[in-house]
């Protein structure tokens, strides 16, 4: 349930209408926008009386929201949220590009790669410490190695970093990763999502390949009903009959969660094609569908890339598409 409160209610008013919700066992999440304040309620909202509270001279309207995804709701939270990492914002009008290898392979080869995305105009630099892979024999990341080499590339440019978790055993290796990737295979680990809700990172949280926009949601909501409301959505495409891509990019998700949820959305081009020829046409269709960044793997020799080397931009391929980005996103501003 919300509330909606009419301009000029004093904060004593709000105070003492928020005191008498709690009595009540409910939880109180208070949204103030430009010009509205809106009150949602969480919680058995069964025992509220609507008509008393209608009647009350502050509100405005009183909406029952369906949906069970409730923090993450436009209708509890108005406006655009904007997530601020490490000094970069996302979201509300903010647009990023975050670039970097699939994963963090050796110290030459991020630093690299990070001079050189930061030189194209990237915001962010991703890598990966821990690899989830299909196969145990694959490359599974130099793990907490990974991480030290990020900072020191983050050291050396300035960029914030992102990197996987996989494990809710390893939160404290992530303590100076400015926004923690929640990969699709750990959509639903829910006490992972429950272990994030406790800590003060931002969270890029993955669409999983076979999950709907729903599910996407609802898993966004155990990370915020822990406390933690800086959560950003990634679409990075789901598994369906076609099998000349690696994944299906669904951009449809990218104007539906807008409609959906106040939270910001990016597109992950690289894992949703696999195919680094296709990457610069659906970053350019991402950044025309509204999405608030995109996200885009990049290596400095692709093809002795340990991991997902077919996906991969060089800096140079990396160059003209976030180029070309930029210019989408000029036109439609």
């Amino acid at each position: 349930m919300i509330a909606v409160l009419k301009q000029g209610a004093t904060k004593q008013q709000r105070d003492s209408l928020c005191e008498w919700f709690k009595n009540m066992g409910l939880e109180v999440h208070i949204s103030e926008g430009k010009y509205k304040t809106i009150i949602g309620l969480i919680g058995d909202t069964s025992k509220v009386d609507i008509e008393l509270l209608e009647s009350l001279s502050i509100i405005e309207s009183v909406k029952r929201i369906s949906e069970p995804f409730k923090n993450a709701n436009r209708k509890f939270h108005t406006e655009d949220s904007v997530v601020d990492v490490g000094g970069v914002k996302i979201g509300g009008g903010n647009f990023a590009i975050i670039a970097g290898p699939c994963s963090v392979e050796t110290r030459e080869q991020v630093m690299a790669v990070a001079k050189a995305v930061k030189a194209s105009g990237a915001k962010l630099l991703r890598g990966g410490a821990f690899k989830p892979r299909t196969s145990p024999y694959d490359f599974q990341g130099l793990k907490a190695d990974g991480i030290e080499l990020l900072l020191e590339a983050k050291r050396e440019t300035g960029l914030p970093i992102v990197s996987e978790i996989m494990n809710i055993n390893d939160i404290e290796l992530f303590r100076d990763v400015d926004l923690i990737q929640v990969g699709a295979r750990n959509m639903q680990n829910f006490d992972l999502l429950k272990a994030l809700g406790k800590t003060d990172k931002p969270i890029l949280l993955k669409r999983g390949l076979a999950n709907n926009l729903k599910e996407l949601l609802m898993s966004a909501e155990y990370i915020m009903a822990g406390g933690n409301e800086r959560v950003i959505l990634c679409e990075r495409g789901i598994r369906t009959f076609e099998t000349y891509t690696r994944n299906t990019l669904d951009l449809s998700a990218v104007p539906m969660l807008h409609e959906l949820t106040h939270l910001p959305v990016i597109v992950d081009p690289s894992h949703a094609t696999g195919i680094s020829r296709l990457v610069e046409s659906m970053s350019l269709a991402a950044a025309a569908s509204g999405a608030d960044g995109v996200m885009i793997e990049v290596h400095n020799d692709p093809e002795r890339a340990l991991c997902d080397g077919a996906q991969s931009l060089t800096p140079e391929q990396f160059d003209r598409v976030a180029k070309r980005v930029m210019k989408v996103r000029e036109a439609l501003s």
